[in-house]
């Protein structure tokens, strides 16, 4: 019987340069709706581009352009890390 392991994290958790597919958005429904508007849809890939000196807020790179995220919001975005 082989075992799964899930790399599940979120997207806060990731490290700079990494990227990563959109698994599911948590949280309530009008910022799922507004983070789902802004691109972050399931399956798309996102990179972390860059963070700010403390840490708030992050730089995505997704569909050509670039996005920021509050990390509260970002911790709503569950990803599976691309290795």
């Amino acid at each position: 019987m082989s075992e799964t392991v899930s790399t599940e994290t979120t997207l806060d958790q990731l490290k700079r340069g990494e990227r990563a597919l959109v698994v599911r958005i948590t949280g309530e429904k009008s910022l799922r709706r507004r983070l789902l508007d802004m691109g972050l849809v399931t399956g798309e890939t996102v990179t972390l581009r860059a963070v700010a000196p403390l840490g708030d807020p992050l730089e995505l790179t997704l569909k050509g352009y670039q996005l920021s995220l509050r990390k509260a919001e970002a911790r709503l975005v569950v990803v599976e890390p691309i290795v």
